[in-house]
């Protein structure tokens, strides 16, 4: 299946749309799916806009309103995650991922979906140690600090992300810590000069983000934020000793006119510091009861990483056992002239999500957590009731194994639906924040897994 990726969008659908056209129409082949790996700004009207933690010169409206109405559509089902860069307050409509517009997906905070049988997982925002620990306290209207703050990815998710089985593909707006090491490190250096501080220190990454590249080991990963291409091979083995790459950096100059400008306090992610107390570590990852396990997974036991900062087209290899759907198009969208794949949830990740939200904190202090033993216990208790409630088979069997053949399609659980009033059509023009808006997407999916739905709870 051919996969389009793009790094950060900000907004520039349009472009982003006819260029893969214009692949298409060169190559003489057909795109199934775009990923977006944040900054995607799902900008509804001029309230959202003030939820976007960018200065002033940057606030800028964009096209994605135009299809969050169905003035525009969507020609390529896409599937985006967040960034820094992003009106938070609608995402957090979607915390469990949904449709931002028709044909437009949302991952989540983290979630894991499948797209012709292809497993593809993510996580949304980016990492500061001194945020990482704590629970999902933002409501609006935020305060300058909550407006950064809820970007932060919290260590929930990526808990809950640890105990899925390998993904085929893996979404993170962070590139992994010291990735760069396991590339043209040097490349990277002539064309980021300004990187090498950061490198030789580093706190270039995000120490959760390799953490769970190591836990577990997609086929690929794509990550975008810092604005370059770059492309590593990570070899997973049973004793992993750190980066095969020992390439010294080159000695460089420069600054960074692309991201400093932008992200006037997020830029870098800071040292690895223990996300308890904020001291700095030598531990690669902050998993706690994650083990990182060896093993041969890929051809030739690597992972490969792309980190673009632009688009490419890639070919990713469906499922031997994957029956193309026959359907030409999706309910999402109708206008599609592409053949619309099959759109489905992940059986393993709702059982995670459903043994995972009595967990969820809306305070500053996160509840305590499960050791890893009895984390995957839950899971595979969860795995039964999912079969049963889910998809409709009775049974007690909750291998890996069992999963095969589960198919539920988003559509037959989320539908897309205008809750914010658009520019446009009714929306203030005012510079205030928006209310919180309750998405019946967010109801719907909680209602299908029996679980309590967090997010429309009234403060």
């Amino acid at each position: 299946m051919k996969i389009a990726v793009e790094g950060c969008c900000h907004g520039e659908l349009d472009a982003i749309y006819s260029h893969i056209a214009t692949l298409e129409n060169a190559n003489s082949y057909k795109v199934s799916l775009l990923i977006i790996c944040g900054d995607f700004q799902a900008v509804r009207n001029m309230q959202d806009l003030q939820c976007m933690a960018v200065p002033d010169k940057y606030k800028q409206l964009g096209e994605f309103y135009k299809y969050y109405t169905g003035e525009k559509t969507a020609p390529i089902l896409t599937i985006v995650i967040g960034g820094n860069h992003e009106a938070s307050n609608y995402f957090w409509e979607l915390y469990h991922g949904g449709w931002l517009a028709p044909n437009i997906y949302f991952l989540g905070h983290a979630g894991c979906v499948q797209v012709n049988g292809i497993r593809i997982a993510g996580a949304s925002g980016i990492f500061q140690h001194y945020d990482f620990a704590k629970g999902h306290f933002e409501r609006v209207p935020y305060d300058r600090s909550a407006m950064r703050s809820i970007y932060h990815i919290r260590q929930y998710n990526i808990l809950r992300l640890s105990l899925l089985s390998s993904p085929d593909i893996f979404l993170s707006h962070d590139w992994p810590q010291s990735i760069e090491q396991y590339g043209d490190l040097r490349g990277l250096l002539r064309h980021k000069p300004f990187f090498r501080s950061d490198i030789e220190k580093g706190a270039l990454g995000s120490p959760p983000m390799m953490g769970l590249l190591r836990t577990l080991k997609p086929k690929w990963w794509f990550s975008a934020h810092l604005h370059t291409r770059f492309e590593a091979r990570v070899v997973h083995e049973p004793d992993v000793s750190g980066p095969t790459n020992t390439q010294e950096a080159a000695k460089a100059e420069g600054t960074n006119p692309e991201e400093i400008a932008i992200d006037d306090i997020d830029t870098e992610v800071g040292a690895p510091r223990d996300a308890s107390t904020g001291d700095t570590t030598t531990a690669p990852s902050p998993l706690a009861h994650t083990k990182i396990l060896g093993g041969t997974l890929y051809a030739a036991s690597q992972a490969r990483i792309s980190l673009i900062g632009f688009r490419q087209v890639v070919d990713v290899p469906e499922p031997p056992n994957f029956v193309p759907p026959s359907s030409p198009s999706s309910p999402s969208n109708p206008k599609s002239q592409n053949p619309q794949p099959s759109f489905t949830f992940d059986p393993e990740w709702l059982a995670i999500t459903r043994a995972y939200n009595p967990y969820m904190s809306l305070g500053t202090n996160q509840l305590p957590y499960p050791n890893e033993v009895e984390a995957r216990a839950a899971v595979q208790r969860e795995l039964v009731w999912i079969k049963k409630h889910v998809y409709g088979i009775s049974t007690s069997e909750s291998s890996k194994d069992a999963l095969m053949g589960l198919s539920k399609t988003v559509e037959s659980c989320q539908k897309f639906c205008i809750t914010a009033p658009a520019h446009g059509q009714g929306a203030p023009e005012n510079k205030t924040q928006p209310p919180h808006y309750p998405n019946p997407q967010t109801a719907a999916f909680c209602q299908m897994l029996g679980i309590e739905n967090k997010i429309d709870i009234k403060p």
